[in-house]
């Protein structure tokens, strides 16, 4: 019995490697795959199943060039992107550890809102922010794998959650101030160590080991099913088409091959 429940969980495993090796990694795709447009459904899935709501991208913004001077801070997101209700996303990566990473996303989050408005336009012109950082280190002690950050504002001694008037197409309406303030969801990929039940499992299953159920029904999982299978069976073995390792995205490593290689050049 016990050789029988061996050779089930070696036979499972080497099924997980086999899948694992079939589809291009998310954070490569995201980087270059998911800013055509042709690929949207995948991120709009992604998106759909992290906020728990339908996310239809628009737009992908420039996230690279934001600097306004010469000692501003450099802003780089994997992803910025604008859905159909006016609202940007940001999506990053982080691969290795950074002990300011929350001072960091904040400070991402005000470029975006103060790029997106005008001197002279008024604040209601100001757009709602999503923040998806996918965490590959230890950001700190917790035990969920995915947290969801909002702002409230909660009455001292009533407990309540205070709900300010706005005005939308000249109607007066209330609304929570977590409907305006930006929103923060942290994926803590490497804590993720369950079965996969719900779709946002599967796409942390996804995030982690690169695998993919061929019965999924996900939304996006499907769609980057079939599409980053295609791209592999398309040209197998084309080195671009490869993820890289989690070493590439050490920036001092990276520093040093340049610096190698410029002193090769010599």
């Amino acid at each position: 019995m016990k050789k029988e429940e061996s050779d089930l969980k070696i036979m499972e495993e080497m099924e997980r490697k086999k899948l694992q090796d079939r589809y291009i990694r998310f954070d490569w795709a995201i980087k270059r795959l998911l800013r055509q447009k042709a690929n949207f459904d995948v991120l709009d899935g992604f998106l759909t199943v992290m906020l728990n709501e339908e996310i239809k991208i628009v737009e992908i913004l420039e996230s690279e060039g934001n600097q306004e001077s010469a000692d501003d801070k450099f802003n780089r997101v994997d992803i910025k992107a604008l859905n159909s209700k006016g609202e940007i996303i940001l999506v990053e990566i982080q691969n290795t550890r950074e002990l300011h990473y929350l001072e960091r996303i904040l400070y991402g989050v005000a470029k975006a809102i103060t790029e997106h408005i005008s001197i002279g336009e008024g604040y209601e012109k100001i757009k709602k922010v999503y923040s998806i950082s996918i965490l590959y280190f230890d950001i700190g002690i917790g035990t969920d794998y995915i947290y969801h950050g909002q702002n409230h504002f909660i009455g001292v001694h009533t407990g309540d959650h205070l709900r300010v008037n706005t005005r939308e197409r000249d109607v007066l309406v209330s609304r929570l101030p977590a409907e305006i303030f930006p929103e923060y969801i942290l994926v803590r990929v490497n804590e993720f160590d369950k079965v996969a039940l719900t779709p946002l499992d599967e796409w942390i299953e996804y995030l982690k080991d690169g695998t993919i159920r061929p019965d999924t029904t996900a939304p996006g999982l499907k769609e980057a099913r079939e599409k980053l299978k295609i791209l592999l069976d398309v040209a197998p073995g084309t080195p671009h088409l490869r993820p890289p390792s989690r070493r590439h995205h050490d920036p001092k490593r990276r520093d040093r091959h340049r610096q190698m290689g410029r002193e090769d050049r010599r």
